[in-house]
């Protein structure tokens, strides 16, 4: 996992249900918290593109659900801006399930556009990515 050199706003607190983009057999997850986030006293962690989360399924296939499972946030509603000042969002809010820690994904297609800071951050979600925005 690489830095991020982005301006990335934090746009998806922990609780929130975000759909996923690929064909792990899970369709919405709820993030339960973000890795590497530290935070004040009392407030949300968030996570925006490109961040890695603990989530639990909550809408998919019957084996799938209730299991906790690490994702990627790879596409985000809230504007976020780049270092060369473009600003970019996105029509939803999108996740890749992971199979392991290291950043493999567990879908082998990804559906819809995915944002480069997350492929940057993660090579193996680059591989399967087909629009990179």
């Amino acid at each position: 996992m690489k830095a991020n050199r982005s301006c990335i706003t934090k746009s998806l607190p922990v609780g929130a249900e975000v759909e996923t983009c690929d064909n792990s057999g899970a369709k919405v997850i709820k993030i339960i918290s973000v890795f590497g986030h530290k935070t004040v006293i009392r407030r949300l962690s968030a996570a925006g593109v490109g961040d890695m989360v603990t989530a639990s399924i909550i809408k998919g296939k019957p084996e799938v659900r209730k299991q906790v499972v690490q994702a990627i946030i790879v596409r985000q509603k809230k504007e976020f801006r780049r270092p060369d000042g473009m600003r970019v969002k996105f029509e939803d809010n999108a996740a890749v399930v992971l199979k392991d820690e290291k950043g493999n994904p567990k879908g082998t297609i990804f559906k819809g556009p995915i944002a480069r800071e997350a492929t940057e951050r993660w090579p193996a979600i680059s591989k399967l990515a087909s629009i990179v925005v």
